[in-house]
């Protein structure tokens, strides 16, 4: 009974002038693109794209980072793609995404053609969430440079530090406290953003050794840009700070915000 159904499906196909394609076909057509993409037609909530490439240093902390936001994403209902595949950035597949989280990228890790496809992609509407080494990545592409707002101008090493949580109304300074105490390391910025992005948190440089830039030293910021929305945390240096659950909490409310789902004032 099956190979009848089949012989009269084909039939009507090659009456209405279309022939099923063979299984090479299929394969070589599946080949072409990036792992999981198909699997999601269907699927409920949003996506978001998290891209690990680095052509620099690679932190250690990118395997906790990614397992982290998948973990949020079954809370908040998106689903992750996690790659580090540039080939991923392409008008094709980044309209996909209500988001794209740069998950400790370092260096130049887009071709100019890959560059191209995110800044369309993020001037029609897009969403971008830098995460910590993301101020290391790209230093020499402008339009990157504008969407993140600055670059990181050397580090201090882990340790305990203040972080003042100006905004606890945005999403993701929403459940944080006002003074916050993370163990990470904290980056010294080529310029300072404020006045130009919303600065929603600043760490204490009287509390930690390294801070360069003085009393107002942003570490969390935000801004709609272009027809996008930028955010960038400069936390999660370590394992341990993706497995908190107040990061978790911000990180959260940080990819909502950039997907479009949250409300917050940048």
């Amino acid at each position: 009974m099956r190979t009848a159904i089949r012989l009269i499906c084909a039939m009507a196909l090659v009456g209405a002038g279309l022939s099923l394609p063979s299984a090479p076909v299929r394969a070589a057509a599946q080949a072409t693109q990036p792992t999981k993409a198909a699997a999601w037609a269907g699927r409920p909530g949003y996506r978001v794209l998290v891209f690990t490439k680095t052509a620099g240093e690679r932190r250690s902390s990118i395997k906790a980072g990614v397992a982290a936001i998948r973990d949020i994403g079954r809370r908040h209902g998106f689903t992750v793609e996690a790659t580090d595949d540039a080939r991923w950035f392409t008008d094709r597949l980044l309209k996909r995404f209500r988001a794209v989280v740069f998950l400790n990228t370092t260096g130049d890790v887009l071709n100019d053609g890959q560059q191209a496809a995110f800044e369309r992609y993020f001037t029609d509407g897009g969403g971008f969430l830098g995460i910590r080494s993301a101020a290391e990545t790209e230093p020499d592409w402008d339009f990157y440079q504008q969407v993140l707002g600055t670059k990181a101008a050397g580090t201090s090493t882990v340790q305990r530090a203040t972080v003042k949580v100006a905004d606890r109304v945005h999403p993701a300074g929403a459940g944080l406290p006002e003074y916050w105490q993370p163990a990470d390391a904290f980056y010294n910025f080529a310029g300072n953003v404020r006045g130009v992005s919303h600065v929603l948190a600043t760490v204490d440089e009287n509390t930690f050794s390294g801070g360069t830039m003085g009393p107002d030293h942003p570490i969390i910021w935000c801004k709609d840009y272009r027809g996008g929305r930028s955010f960038y945390s400069g936390l999660g240096e370590t394992a341990a700070t993706f497995q908190s659950s107040s990061f978790q909490r911000h990180l959260g409310g940080a990819i909502e915000w950039a997907a479009g789902r949250g409300d917050g004032d940048c």
